[in-house]
């Protein structure tokens, strides 16, 4: 309750604030802060915990530079110390002219790239103080300061309400859930998919690394030993993200789920030759959901074999291309990929290549403000598609933003799939007896329409009721104005 009360009042101050406009503006800048804050806390841990065995800890941050220097200084007491803290103009020139360009060095000064302040570097890198009032700053830096991340509780409730900022930045006005899948959808694919430690996981479009994430937490219930938790850290999980913002977020999102240094990316994957892409490059398991409808340069369609301008059809490709051969996929895909004229040959290719075993039809609402129907497609890759199952989700009410998907939603399809049942929600197609097209259009032959069977004249008194009870609202209605206005 801490945090959410937190967040909350840290938007009530960035909507008054100049620099700042929209959902995006909020989260970004309160992820810098919070970042510094949690890697303070987690520096003071580990100093900690070698003091008390005897060796020697030195900190990515320090001097003048550390959170509890800068941003929250105390007393011998422990309160705050308001007569050292910066704020006001002293404070925001603080931070842009320092404490960001000292960050941004360390780039330049890690030892490998695959460390962590060499992310603290990248993400610095791409960012910018937005708050142009550092009175507003000073207030922020405050209520950020009194979160502590020392226990599971705490980093588990933070990453929480995190994960709820992300979502409400998705659906700010951005192209179909851009930045956000809704997470009982990525848990339940991970589920089928079934990653194990040993194996890679890639998401070569991954937003706010919300498949990365909940693959890390799926996959840390098998460790068994301290080099299987060095394998999840360090060589388990892959991303790209082609944005600044949603850049900075999944690297900042992994690091507080506990991916201490994550191998993601920022590039274009489409701008990648699939010519140039070898055995080792590939991967046992992609999880994505790629962006639909944008649209690339000619030199980049040219790196397809398949030609097209939609650039979800363009990952598809690169996924079966970057999947290792007994490798498995779960792809979330818009649900005209099934049936349109232009993804012919790349369903072929997908049919021909892989194993695509499983369609998960989602009911309209699952991507909040998207506006699109969309399905997921489980396949593995190295033998030729005989026989598709195909399940309807059907969680009995219209979903949206007040009545999100849930993990119980789930439930069903998740012990169906197992075994591939067939019921009134479910299905399978033999691929032998489709046509040239490989139209695989979800025509659900179990489910039975419902059929109002009363006669026409009952059909009409009801419309008459209807009506009747329409005019006496609105008869209250007017009744209630006059009296106010009396």
């Amino acid at each position: 309750m801490q945090y959410e009360q937190t967040f909350n009042a840290i938007d009530n101050i960035l909507r008054n604030e100049a620099g700042c406009s929209t959902e995006l503006d909020y989260i970004e800048q309160t992820s810098w802060m919070l970042f510094l804050k949690y890697l303070d806390d987690h520096e003071r841990e580990e100093e900690a915990k070698a003091m008390l065995t005897g060796h020697a800890y030195k900190p990515i941050i320090t001097g003048y530079m550390r959170w509890s220097q800068w941003a929250a200084p105390k007393k011998a007491d422990g309160t705050p110390d308001t007569v050292n803290a910066l704020t006001g103009p002293d404070l925001s020139q603080f931070v842009d002219q320092k404490l960001f360009p000292t960050l941004r060095r360390f780039q330049e000064t890690a030892s490998s790239a695959r460390t962590l302040e060499y992310k603290i570097g990248e993400i610095f890198a791409e960012l910018r103080n937005k708050i142009t009032s550092g009175y507003n700053l000073r207030e922020v830096i405050n209520l950020i300061d009194q979160l502590h991340f020392q226990t599971a509780e705490d980093k588990h409730e933070m990453t929480l309400l995190y994960e709820s900022k992300i979502a409400k930045m998705g659906n700010a006005g951005r192209n179909g859930g851009e930045y956000y899948t809704p997470r009982p959808l990525i848990r339940a694919i991970v589920k089928v998919v079934d990653p194990k430690i040993g194996e890679t996981v890639y998401d070569p479009a991954c937003g706010s690394a919300g498949f990365l994430c909940e693959a890390y937490q799926y996959m840390l219930q098998q460790k068994k030993s301290t080099h299987d938790f060095k394998v999840l850290q360090e060589n388990t999980f892959f991303g790209k993200e082609k944005k600044p913002l949603p850049y900075i977020i999944a690297t900042m999102n992994m690091i507080f789920h506990g991916v201490a240094a994550p191998n993601i990316i920022r590039g274009n994957t489409l701008a990648e030759n699939l010519a140039n892409i070898q055995e080792r490059d590939r991967h046992h398991v992609i999880l994505a959901n790629p962006p639909f409808g944008g649209s690339e340069r000619g030199e980049v369609r040219q790196n397809f074999d398949i030609q097209t301008s939609e650039t979800a059809y363009m990952f598809m490709q690169h996924f079966i291309k970057m999947l290792r051969v007994g490798g498995r996929a779960g792809i979330v895909i818009k649900n005209t990929f099934l049936s349109n004229g232009d993804a012919a040959s790349l369903r072929r290719l997908l049919l021909e290549q892989c194993n695509l075993h499983t369609i998960l039809d989602l009911p309209a609402g699952v991507f909040q403000g998207a506006g699109v129907k969309t399905v997921v497609l489980f396949f593995d890759k190295g033998t030729p598609t005989k026989t598709i199952w195909y399940y309807q989700l059907n969680p009995g009410r219209n979903l949206g933003k007040t009545n999100a998907l849930n993990d119980d939603d789930m439930k069903d399809f998740l012990a169906q799939q197992k075994t591939h049942a067939v019921s009134i929600n479910s299905w399978t197609l033999e691929v032998a007896a489709l046509g040239e097209d490989f139209d695989l259009s979800v025509k659900n032959p179990n489910k039975v329409e419902e059929v109002d069977e009363r006669d026409a004249q009952a059909i009409l008194s009801h419309i008459h009721k209807l009506h009747e009870e329409a005019d006496q609202i609105i008869c209250s209605l007017n009744d209630m104005i006059k009296e106010e206005e009396a």
